[in-house]
């Protein structure tokens, strides 16, 4: 064999290492699991924060399948209210499951993708059942519905046995609250003249309470629950509550704080039973590390924490944020926390996962 042969075997034979070397990267889990750990799949539930398109065929304004949303994600417009990934995509990836996690309702979601995770979320969600009522959009109710009905298509996959597996072994991902405070306790009549600020945090918490124990009837063993982020200090609320210097609107604040020490109390009580053996609940904290990237953004590398990327960045989000908006919206998205009035940029979620995730993992095994 002359050298040049020789010479084009050795570099062939380094590319197809490198090939392989990267392609296991890319499914490689990008945390470190504990030994004999396996994560089977990703099952969401909540609002538009982790809702990737439930929403889009429903009777709803609450939706995002349509330009500028998802300029950013390789798909275009899906019903991510993001200009790219969202939470739950990023919490797939960290824990090695996938890249994405489908909407359950999205007609393209196939029998396979259910063996490995899918979002229950709808946009506009809260765990007030008026709150969901009131935007036309999926209660958590009727969420954990579709989870029941996903289920039996796992076990007629792939049996009762290895569903069992599937079910047991998977993370599970609850997040909302965020609308009870925006949309129901301060734009509508209906709770407040009935309770305070503690009263309504401790309202919602009775239903968290029980969501997370027909989850927990359901099979779902490693259940992570997101508090409530500083819905204040997002852009609609601080043009909405924060006066003509549009700061945080600290009533809003002062109920996701409120909200926030009931859900973690929540999850505080059902650790303590014994009534749900072999079962992790962890209370997710948003609220200060969201609160780090709005008060110290070129510490993350943002430039904008105040404002959105879509349109004037002042109040715009779901349908408000439209095509309408593309010729007012910013360049770069990775510049700002937000992307739109009320929901952060794919940049911002690629900061806060890991991070979040990272400090909770042990707690999940």
């Amino acid at each position: 064999m002359g050298f040049l042969s020789q010479f084009e075997t050795c570099f062939w034979t380094i590319i197809l290492f490198l090939f392989m070397v990267l392609n296991c990267h890319v499914n490689e889990a990008a945390l470190v699991l504990p030994k004999n750990v396996t994560v089977t799949a990703v099952f969401v539930f909540g609002d538009s924060i982790v809702d990737p398109g439930n929403n889009n065929n429903l009777p709803t304004i609450a939706k995002g399948n349509f330009l500028p949303y998802g300029r950013d994600f390789k798909d275009g417009p899906t019903g991510r209210f993001s200009n790219g990934k969202v939470p739950s995509d990023l919490i797939a990836e960290e824990f090695g499951v996938k890249g994405l996690v489908p909407a359950y309702l999205d007609p393209k979601t196939q029998l396979q993708d259910l063996l490995t995770g899918v979002s229950f979320a709808s946009g506009a969600a809260g765990y007030d059942p008026l709150t969901a009522k009131t935007a036309n959009v999926i209660a958590m109710s009727g969420q954990l519905e579709l989870f029941k009905e996903c289920i039996k298509k796992i076990k007629g996959a792939v049996g009762e046995e290895r569903a069992a597996t599937i079910i047991s072994k998977a993370i599970y991902i609850v997040c909302t609250g965020s609308n009870d405070i925006s949309n129901t306790y301060f734009s509508t009549p209906f709770r407040r003249p009935h309770y305070d600020i503690n009263g309504y945090a401790e309202f919602n918490a009775r239903y968290a309470n029980q969501f997370l124990q027909d989850l927990y009837g359901l099979g779902a063993r490693r259940i992570g629950l997101l508090g409530l982020p500083p819905i204040g200090c997002v852009p609609s609320q601080r043009t909405i509550g924060g006066g003509k210097n549009r700061d945080c609107y600290e009533a809003e604040n002062q109920l996701a704080i409120a909200y926030n020490a009931k859900l973690s109390g929540v999850i505080d009580s059902l650790k303590a039973v014994d009534t749900l053996p072999d079962t992790k609940f962890i209370f997710l904290d948003i609220y200060y590390p969201l609160l780090s990237l709005i008060q110290n953004p070129a510490k993350y590398g943002f430039e904008v924490a105040t404002k959105g990327c879509c349109g004037t960045g002042l109040i715009e989000a779901s349908v408000f944020c439209n095509p309408t908006s593309i010729p007012l919206s910013c360049p770069d998205a990775s510049k700002y926390v937000f992307w739109d009035g009320y929901h952060p940029s794919e940049k911002a979620y690629k900061i806060l996962v890991p991070i979040i995730i990272n400090t909770h993992i042990n707690e999940f095994f």
